[in-house]
């Protein structure tokens, strides 16, 4: 009989995590629930701070909605791939990353599998919906390019935030109790997304909208999508360079990751 495949290894595992954590039927339902109203929660918070000031950023709820909703989306589907990679601090503290490379697949691959958390399913397929509601009710005239766009940058959005939980993984290898540190890339990195980046001002603005990319998530595709003009004077064509922002992103992790792995020395016990 043929050995299975690597594919076949890595459904077989989320099989039985799936399995394994949907076992306790009441407990995963108030989970889900739980895990779905914390993204409701997180969009209540900024239309909570629009309707006391009137507006975000000189931004109307229509288009503050598509940002909120683009992070969401976003951060919501990354969190459901890769947001348990954090725990890699804990398996090298542990020594079990170790049988993870003894294995003939991808560490990083076998890391996703075994740390799947199912219960974070609710999120991403509301964070999606959020975002589909917030694009029938935006000033959008469409087009078979912004159709294309609109379709690609959740997926693109996710793409992102999956590089930075890669690489605030990664400085587990050097620094195990790193996942503070990461925490402000990433969860910090979905706060900052929600709302339009001329609100924030100076250096932080600068570097966390263009320097680190989280301007590429949500802000500059929406403005992509309506067709408006960035009050801090980015030309149009930048709006749509979210998926080149991305590729550039994955490239970074990747290349980080492979460099810590080849510089791991286990725990040496």
């Amino acid at each position: 009989m043929a050995e299975p495949g690597r594919l076949t290894i890595y459904t077989r595992v989320l099989r039985a995590q799936i399995r394994s954590q949907a076992q306790y039927r009441l407990s995963f339902a108030f989970e889900l629930f739980a895990s779905m109203l914390t993204n409701a929660l997180d969009i209540a918070t900024v239309f909570v701070l629009f309707s006391v000031g009137g507006g975000l950023g000189g931004f109307g709820a229509r288009e503050v909605l598509l940002m909120a909703a683009l992070s969401a989306a976003s951060f919501a589907t990354a969190d459901l791939t890769m947001g348990n990679v954090d725990n890699l601090r804990v398996y090298i503290r542990r020594g079990v990353f170790d049988s993870l490379l003894l294995r003939p697949l991808s560490a990083l691959g076998q890391l996703m599998a075994v740390t799947f958390a199912l219960r974070r399913v609710g999120r991403a397929v509301l964070g999606l919906t959020l975002y589909t509601v917030a694009l029938c009710v935006a000033d959008i005239d469409w087009d078979i390019p912004r159709l294309l766009f609109a379709i690609v940058v959740p997926f693109t959005g996710a793409a992102f935030f999956c590089s930075l939980f890669v690489a605030g993984a990664t400085v587990a290898f050097w620094w195990i109790e790193s996942g503070e540190v990461a925490n402000a890339f990433t969860y910090g990195g979905r706060d900052f997304t929600s709302y339009p980046s001329n609100m924030y001002g100076g250096w932080f603005r600068d570097l966390f909208t263009l320097g680190l990319g989280f301007g590429f998530v949500a802000y500059f595709p929406a403005l992509a999508l309506t067709g408006q003009p960035d009050p801090l004077g980015v030309p149009g064509w930048l709006h749509w360079c979210s998926p080149l922002v991305t590729l550039a992103a994955m490239c970074l992790a990747a290349v980080f990751w492979r460099f810590g792995v080849r510089h791991y020395r286990s725990t040496g016990s």
